[in-house]
């Protein structure tokens, strides 16, 4: 479990997040929306150690893990693949700075998402999506407790975004890795998570959390059912009440 316990961070005057708390159980989906430079980027620096703490703590299982690299899975918004590894390479690139890389699992991955025939491929030759899924395999490779996705899906168009959400969300209810996921869209959230927190302005605390009460496996009518609708209506709702907060 991933626990978030009342941190605090600023960047010399500028504060960011404040009085932040919540938890992430394990094999859980969580998202978290909130107002453009409202932390969210920040947050996940701070749990991948890449920034230190100003107060609070940052547990998983129990253990403080603030400033600590290579703890957790990371996909950022870019696949940020190395143009001149192969597929396949660029799949176990984290686990071969540790010195772990293990080929068999890479493959097995790879042919689980349909992307066997493409291992030797470079990434230049994929389309978007199936960049993103290399980049979602390399951080499943990388066998840590939880995933921190931050808008994975942001830079495709449409049509690529609702097929790689789809994607995801099959995958994951396959796997049930504890995953933290960021983005804008209030419809992406409520398709792709168990439970929606909403962040208020910077600096950041929680406004509020909301469970989301689709069964899974998620298929795509859940978009048109009233509940849907009713859940992303609350949500533009607290969003709206931050963007024009004093």
């Amino acid at each position: 479990m991933l626990h978030i316990q009342n941190i605090d961070k600023s960047f010399d005057s500028l504060q960011v997040i404040q009085g932040l708390s919540f938890e992430v159980q394990d094999g859980e989906f969580v998202a978290i929306i909130g107002p453009s430079g409202s932390g969210k980027s920040t947050l996940f620096q701070l749990i991948g150690g890449v920034t230190s703490l100003d107060e609070g703590a940052i547990l998983l299982d129990g253990e403080a893990i603030q400033q600590q690299r290579g703890v957790i899975g990371y996909m950022p918004q870019q696949p940020c693949l190395l143009p001149w590894r192969t597929i396949l390479d660029n799949v176990i690139l984290v686990e071969e700075l540790r010195h772990k890389p293990n080929m068999e699992l890479a493959k097995e991955w790879l042919d689980k998402v349909g992307l066997s025939a493409f291992q030797q491929a470079y990434p230049h030759e994929l389309s978007g999506g199936m960049q993103q899924r290399v980049s979602f395999i390399r951080a499943i490779v990388s066998n840590k407790p939880i995933l921190c996705l931050d808008e994975p899906f942001s830079a495709l168009d449409e049509f690529t975004r609702l097929e790689m959400q789809a994607w995801l969300v099959s995958t994951w209810e396959t796997y049930r890795k504890s995953v933290l996921f960021v983005t804008h869209s209030i419809e992406e959230a409520l398709f792709l998570a168990d439970r929606v927190i909403v962040l208020t302005k910077r600096p950041a605390t929680v406004k509020a959390e909301i469970e989301v009460p689709f069964a899974r496996p998620r298929t795509e009518d859940i978009r048109h059912s009233a509940t849907f609708t009713a859940l992303k209506q609350q949500l533009f709702t607290y969003l709206k009440e931050e963007a024009y907060a004093d």
